[in-house]
């Protein structure tokens, strides 16, 4: 059995000019622009970002009208709160004019009673 024969510079080299003409015939048998094949798979790649574009700007839409509709319920239930507040303001008032007419007649009354004794 033999051993490893170690490549001199010569199979070296000629194996590095192997490859530089591999990769050029690769590069050489790819189909070019004009090739229908390639402007088909273009194609269905713009139509493909053309699907993105329009669904990415119907989400962006979809989150638009959900924000409104979001600030629109804030909006209403800020309404809603300050509406209740007016009103809670307006019993609270109610019922401190009834208290005073109610003390007031207390104080009315007692000082018709201290009148009536003299």
């Amino acid at each position: 059995m033999s051993g490893f024969k170690e490549p001199g510079f010569a199979d070296r080299q000629k194996a590095a000019l192997q490859a530089r003409q591999n990769l050029l015939n690769k590069f050489r048998a790819q189909p070019g622009a004009d090739d229908p094949a390639v402007k088909a798979r273009a194609d269905e790649r713009a139509a493909i970002a053309e699907r993105r574009t329009k669904a990415k700007e119907a989400r962006e839409a979809e989150k638009a009208e959900q924000k409104r509709i979001a600030q629109e319920a804030a909006a209403a239930e800020a309404a809603r709160i300050a509406r209740e507040k007016e009103e809670e303001a307006a019993r609270e008032e109610a019922l401190l004019a009834e208290q005073k007419a109610k003390r007031d007649a207390r104080y009315a009354a007692r000082k018709e009673r201290g009148k009536k004794k003299r």
